[in-house]
């Protein structure tokens, strides 16, 4: 019985492993900017990691999906804005500014400007301290 499911799952690994075919380009050119797509398109799946990098199976159908698009001369702006309308613009790692994304873009630097006060604060208040210790001491002598 686990002879036959380990051969089960082999044949099942060898299949998924057939599948995946190497993916072949006219010219470096288009390779290219396959490579570039991928890199600058995210995985839906993994945390933070993009197409290029992930191995998870909605990658690999992502990227045969831009690899079809290229293929049918599709610019890189109509595959983004393809995949940008059906997954929104998480699936991009640089996205656009715009009223849903002021907050993903002006959070850092909200939080650079608060950090920035509070340490302003920090030193003025122990500076004050100090120089009141020190007028205290003086004062006894």
């Amino acid at each position: 019985m686990k002879t036959g499911m380990i051969l089960v799952a082999l044949m099942l690994f060898t299949l998924y492993a057939v599948a995946q075919e190497p993916l072949v380009f006219q010219d470096r050119q288009q390779q290219d900017r396959f490579d570039q797509l991928t890199r600058e398109l995210r995985c839906l799946v993994c945390q933070n990691q993009n197409l290029a990098d992930s191995d998870a199976p909605l990658a690999q159908d992502l990227r045969q999906e831009v690899y079809e698009m290229l293929m049918a001369g599709r610019s890189d702006e109509h595959i983004k804005q393809f995949l940008v309308e059906r997954y929104g613009d998480f699936v991009l790692y640089r996205p656009p500014v715009q009223t849903n994304t002021y907050l993903l873009w002006l959070a850092p630097v909200v939080l650079l400007l608060i950090g920035a006060w509070i340490l302003r604060s920090t030193i003025s208040r122990r500076t004050a301290i100090l120089a009141s210790d020190h007028d205290g001491e003086n004062s006894e002598q």
